[in-house]
């Protein structure tokens, strides 16, 4: 039964410290050669924090490396080009977002979100906006959604299905 070890790191930037040292340590891995692969892996969502599972036969010291998706809220800071969601969500905005991006980050999360066609999945990531501070099209995101649910933007989703 291989190990198993699950964690978070800065894409494109993980480093023999914490977490990965102390847990890869004790199994003999080069813990270097495990970084270098693992940013590798990761390089692509540079800036934001992603979720990475490596399986580790103990025996061999052999290794995979299974990069998940970084958060919702990761993706729409990256899109919005914000490093951090407002303190005052309905208060302090901190960017704006295109619907195309929406439908992006609700595409690359469509596996982990809760709604069943992409209407429901977009609804769910303009929600995280609410919450964060970013609005979408320039609008209040909570508007935003009311929009979505007259069917204002169904043309655009039909497109992108």
């Amino acid at each position: 039964m291989p190990e198993r070890l699950e964690v978070l790191v800065d894409a494109g930037k993980a480093t023999p410290g914490a977490p990965l040292g102390p847990a890869l340590g004790p199994l003999g891995l080069n813990i270097v050669q495990v970084c270098k692969d693992i940013n590798e892996k990761t390089k692509d969502f540079e800036g934001m924090k992603v979720p990475i599972v490596l399986l580790i036969d103990t025996k061999t010291k052999e290794y995979t490396i299974e990069v998940g998706t970084p958060p919702v809220s990761a993706l729409i800071l990256k899109e919005a080009g914000a490093e951090k969601g407002s303190g005052e969500a309905g208060k302090t905005m901190v960017g704006s977002i295109s619907m195309k991006s929406v439908i992006s980050v609700a595409e690359m999360k469509k596996d982990s979100l809760q709604g069943k066609d992409l209407k429901r999945r977009v609804m769910e990531v303009v929600g995280t906006c609410v919450s964060m501070g970013v609005k979408v099209e320039g609008k209040n995101p909570k508007e935003f959604i009311k929009e979505i649910k007259d069917g204002k933007w169904n043309a655009q989703l039909e497109k992108a299905q």
